[in-house]
């Protein structure tokens, strides 16, 4: 006689003995993508008005303009690993057999 194992999801079933508590609500992937591609978009707007500013007189520290280029390279450099993180881990999924 074989028994019938049901597989365990603790966060759809719970864990028996914890009360669950409500949940907030969930953030798509999608949308955390497109939110830090928004925000190293906004970097590099940044990093070109600081350019534009310096170079027609309204601030004068090249160091803030350099600061505000290498948080912008910085910041696309991130993103760029992190795309290759996930296009390798994608990958690395497609080649398991099931």
């Amino acid at each position: 006689m074989v028994d019938k194992i049901n597989g365990v999801n603790p966060i759809q079933r719970g864990v028996p003995g914890i009360e669950q508590t409500s949940r907030k609500p969930q953030t798509d992937f999608k949308d955390l993508l497109m939110k830090a591609i928004e925000e190293v978009n906004q970097s590099q707007k940044e990093a070109e008005q600081a350019t534009i500013d310096f170079v027609t007189g309204k601030i004068s520290s090249v160091h803030d303009v350099i600061l505000k280029a290498e948080e912008a390279t910085m910041t696309l450099r991130l993103t760029t690993e992190v795309r290759n993180r996930i296009i390798e881990a994608y990958r690395e999924i497609m080649r398991m057999q099931i």
